[in-house]
């Protein structure tokens, strides 16, 4: 009875891996004959200018964002990065005398985006005045001292973001392509990985201002017309902080398939042939998505104070800090698409094109709830290839 229970178990994902390898290895065997010059063996190694399209909430809380207005807002810094120059390479394995193709590719890339940004006022240097009457017209500046403070915002971050994408595929020449080339469909198994890391500090000043305090009207016998004197009387300004750490990951591998073709419009292959290729790809990954978020925001008042020569008590308000870990299994759909032009002569070929990949409902993006994001990943590519073999 109990070996009966054991066979009845799921099979892994590694289980799910070597059975797709076996279906090549078993299959391969019954496909029409391929072309006798053929390669047996394509190496292909390239790269791909991407862009980074990750959803993630921004980093709002309410004392830093009190910030003047004639500096730009902190959300205009706080981005992950936008760019990453990935490699790419892939092998593919025809046997001799068969049209079906074994297949494994890796996607890597990485980034990392760094701001530092400070904006602030240069107030005047602070003093208070003797004020003579109309007659005289004596302005006299005393008590010259220069700013405690002034209006500021500043905006730090740094992140970082890797991915990686790798597909084991089984694939079939069907010879079936738009313009009169051939077609090949690939069935087999995606793995992908996302991860992303914030750190944000932010801080500002948003009310800076001087205080003057007005004595009556008096007499000295050196200035007998003098109308009054102005004091300095203090300077009142905010510091507000605030700071994120984020770590955020997405792991999950599924089922693919996908579709390719190639079109020759100019030449031959033992002279140089120019084709437009073109193909889409769909997968479902199921995986697991997570977040370890944790902010604080802090304020302190430095209020003015009405007596020459004194300083205001100091008034703070703190938020503790919050901590968010969060994990969830989710389903990821995958869709994507290239097209791109390939200049081959015999056994060398150079690609370039563009590529697409989305991965929906992958990433949790939010800071203290869950908020799925999708995951954009598309860009120009440029391969060489080379064959061995046939």
């Amino acid at each position: 009875m109990s070996e009966l229970i054991q066979n009845k178990k799921m099979p892994s994902r590694w289980q799910f891996l070597a059975t797709a390898s076996a279906i090549a290895l078993l299959g391969y065997t019954g496909g029409a004959a391929a072309k006798s010059d053929e390669p047996q063996l394509w190496i292909e190694l390239g790269g791909q200018l991407t862009r980074l399209d990750v959803g993630q909430e921004t980093f709002s809380p309410v004392f830093p964002q009190q910030r003047p207005a004639m500096f730009a807002p902190s959300t205009d810094y706080e981005e992950l990065p936008h760019q990453s120059v990935d490699e790419t390479g892939k092998l593919s394995f025809r046997p001799s005398g068969s049209d079906w193709v074994l297949s494994a590719g890796v996607r890597y890339g990485r980034s990392v985006r760094k701001v530092d940004k400070n904006q602030q006022t240069f107030p005047k240097p602070v003093y208070g005045t003797l004020v003579s009457g109309p007659q005289s017209s004596i302005v006299i500046p005393f008590l010259y001292h220069g700013p405690l403070a002034h209006k500021f915002a500043s905006t730090q971050m740094e992140a970082r973001e890797s991915h990686v994408i790798v597909d084991f595929q089984v694939g079939k020449d069907v010879g079936l392509g738009l313009f009169g080339g051939s077609s090949q469909i690939d069935l087999g198994v995606r793995f992908a990985q996302f991860n992303n890391k914030s750190n944000i500090a932010l801080a500002s000043d948003p009310d800076w201002h001087v205080h003057y305090k007005y004595a009556p009207t008096f007499w000295l016998p050196i200035f007998p017309k003098l109308e009054g004197m102005k004091f300095w009387g203090g300077e009142g300004y905010h510091n507000h902080y605030a700071t994120l750490q984020s770590q955020r990951n997405f792991r999950g591998i599924g089922p693919s398939l996908s579709w390719s073709g190639s079109s020759p419009f100019v030449g031959n292959r033992e002279d140089g042939e120019l084709t437009f290729d073109y193909g889409a790809n769909v997968a479902v990954l199921f995986g697991r998505q997570s977040a370890k978020v944790s902010h604080e925001t802090r304020s302190n008042y430095h209020p003015e104070t009405l007596n020459y020569g004194a300083r205001g008590q100091h008034v703070s308000q703190v938020t503790f800090p919050t901590h968010h870990t969060r994990s969830r299994n989710v389903v990821s759909p995958n869709v994507g698409a290239m097209a791109g032009v390939t200049y081959r002569i015999q056994n060398f070929k150079i690609s370039a094109g563009y590529r697409a990949d989305f991965f929906f409902n992958a990433m949790d993006g939010g800071n203290d709830a869950r908020i799925s994001e999708k995951i954009g990943n598309y860009g120009p590519f440029a391969t060489i290839s080379f064959g061995l073999g046939g």
